[in-house]
């Protein structure tokens, strides 16, 4: 059996270090990609240390230079890759819209949008050489129109600018590539509220509930779904 190649970014702790130990341990050879060195390298360390085929990759999604040198590396030590996930975010400002200079959108969108329009642009050639290739984006439903408004969550979303948008822009990316990418299967999901750093801890959530969804679209057959978006319980309204 062809051992499943899987990316994935912003993954030295949280969501991204949670999905990487599960593809890991389902038997699949998986980059860990991150910005910081001296974490992802020590996250790499510690899955290889389990036995696990783990290997670290520098990637920063904000930079073209990095992502480039990223996946000329996975192309020199792999030849190919199998599934990406676009997991790298930040949360942005929370102040309220009306509140919200412009400039101080521009690093979550520079992280949210055009990071994974980035990383996925830099590793289609690599997605093309696999028989069966995934793309996963770590969306959220408060980028969801039909979460936000909603009348139940009334009042538990104080109104930004900044993380909702990116997450709706992320999740017309996904239709968008998935139209164009008939060859690919390409979905975002919802992890639900997790505890992890982007919301202080707060969330209700594991780690590993919340990369339940991440995992099963990455590891869909080739009958699988594609331009859809899923939480850890199935299909998810846009």
């Amino acid at each position: 059996m062809t051992t499943t190649i899987a990316l994935v970014t912003g993954a030295n702790k949280g969501l991204g270090h949670e999905t990487v130990r599960r593809l890991a341990e389902a038997g699949c050879q998986v980059f860990l990609a991150a910005r910081d060195t001296a974490r992802g390298e020590a996250a790499a360390a510690e899955f290889s240390a389990a036995g696990l085929d783990v290997r670290f990759v520098a990637l920063d999604v904000t930079s073209g230079a990095s992502v480039t040198a990223a996946a000329d590396i996975v192309k020199a030590t792999a030849g190919r890759l199998d599934v990406l996930i676009n997991n790298a975010a930040i949360g942005g400002p929370r102040t309220a819209p009306s509140e919200t200079d412009p400039d101080e959108l521009r690093d979550v969108f520079e992280t949210n949008v055009f990071g994974p329009i980035r990383v996925t642009n830099a590793f289609l050639p690599l997605l093309r050489l696999s028989d069966h290739p995934r793309i996963v984006m770590v969306s959220s439903s408060v980028g969801t129109i039909a979460m936000v408004t909603d009348p139940k969550w009334s009042g538990l979303l104080p109104p930004a600018l900044g993380y909702p948008s990116t997450k709706a822009a992320l999740n017309m990316l996904t239709v968008m590539y998935a139209s164009e990418l008939g060859e690919m299967k390409v979905n975002a999901i919802d992890p639900g509220y997790t505890a992890t750093d982007l919301n202080g801890h707060s969330g209700f959530q594991t780690v590993t509930e919340g990369t339940d969804a991440v995992v099963a679209v990455a590891t869909a057959g080739a009958d699988g779904p594609t331009g859809g978006f899923f939480d850890r319980t199935g299909a998810a309204p846009w």
